[in-house]
């Protein structure tokens, strides 16, 4: 153990294992099957209009048990705000939202408790802390991630004071990609999908698959639109490096773009260059960030997710003695879990950006306009 002068080594504030942000600090913590879920959001400033009715929208979106392609679980998530709130405003303290579990089942889970299934986590809690919560995948559930989504509620609110909105799409579900990209189409659809006449494809793709018990990835999409440039730092906390760690801390997340991303290795440097004229950037391929600092275009990040790994399919495995055993994982479960992504992440964007924006106003609050100032371009959407 490290020693220093004032006694023993403490991690710095940013290695809090279950908080992240720097001056907008979000924990979260519960289970799956816990009796609750919850959140504490520090550092939110004051005089933020909010009441439990604003978090109905993005929760009902995140939900599942809407649609047959998700999983069947059906839970009220209703939020209580049990302080930072008087009167209908922020106040400046930390803002305590929590939010019950009423349909958790954990019965489905007795068989597995004793067993690793792959492609989960199961494995690596016993490894790291020697006892696993098994019902549901307890912490590592992307139930967790409900709770993003609602602190995330409050850091849209704050964002559009200021002209940035966040908005995302799924871009891509197995070999399927879209055809056309219109947003009206994106809200009515089950899936996020901005092409409204491939929903009946998908949904019988979605039925198949569903039928045959196995499982496909996705790609999910999200842009800022509004953001000034000079939101960032230059070195450890870039905008996307903390893009890219947020969204990397998503269940089932295995890869992150950051504008072209890996597009980017296939093109020549005269055409990946943004260049800028007077009249504006020509193009977005950098997504909207150099040197890891906005610049005023649009920010786009692509998110990859991998197949849900529960199965019904059978498959031999091994338990907690090292004995081969036939795993077969029950419960309800979605084949594909990026349907239901989009806006968790819009919400780790959304609070990344409040986040760096505090930061911006704190160390460079007065430095004011600097000229010249390009005007920001959208990377066409029909390639998004």
């Amino acid at each position: 153990m490290l020693q220093c002068a004032i006694g023993r080594y403490r991690p710095p504030p940013d290695a809090l294992l279950n908080t992240f942000g720097q001056l907008l600090r979000v924990t979260t913590f519960g289970e799956s099957h816990g009796p609750a879920i919850g959140c504490v959001l520090d550092g939110c400033p004051p005089g933020i209009a909010i009441a439990t009715e604003d978090f109905a929208h993005d929760l009902s979106r995140r939900a599942t048990g809407k649609t047959r392609h998700t999983s069947a679980r059906h839970e009220a998530d209703t939020v209580e705000i049990l302080s930072g709130v008087y009167e209908g405003q922020t106040t400046g303290t930390p803002i305590a939202l929590l939010i019950r579990n009423t349909d958790a089942r954990s019965k489905d889970y007795a068989k597995i408790a004793a067993q690793f299934r792959p492609g989960h986590a199961d494995y690596t809690y016993w490894q790291k802390y020697g006892v696993r919560d098994p019902r549901g995948g307890g912490r590592s559930s992307a139930r967790e991630t409900t709770m993003r989504v609602a602190a995330a509620v409050i850091a849209k609110k704050w964002l559009a004071q200021r002209g940035v909105t966040v908005r995302g799409w799924l871009s891509q579900i197995g070999e399927i990609l879209p055809r056309e990209h219109d947003w009206e189409a994106v809200e009515s659809s089950p899936f996020f999908w901005p092409c409204a006449e491939q929903v009946a494809e998908l949904e019988s793709y979605m039925d198949a698959l569903r039928k045959s018990g196995d499982s496909v990835g996705a790609r999910v999409t999200v842009v800022a639109d509004g953001v000034p440039p000079g939101w960032g730092e230059p070195i450890y906390g870039k905008l996307d490096g903390e893009l890219a760690a947020a969204m990397m801390s998503i269940n089932a997340v295995k890869g992150v773009e950051i504008g072209d991303g890996f597009a980017s290795v296939a093109q020549r440097g005269s055409v990946h260059r943004d260049v800028m004229t007077p009249e504006g950037f020509q193009s977005n391929h950098a997504g909207g960030i150099l040197g890891g600092i906005s610049t005023g275009q649009q920010i786009v990040a692509s998110v990859a997710f991998k197949p849900t790994s529960s199965l019904r399919l059978p498959v031999d495995g091994l338990d907690v003695d090292g004995k081969v055993v036939e795993i077969v994982t029950t419960g309800r479960h979605d084949p594909c879990v990026g349907i239901r992504a989009t806006p968790i992440c819009e919400a780790m964007l959304a609070l990344v950006l409040m986040d760096q924006s505090l930061r911006h106003r704190a160390q460079c609050g007065d430095v004011g306009e600097v000229k010249p100032r390009i005007p920001g371009k959208r990377a066409p959407e029909a390639k998004q």
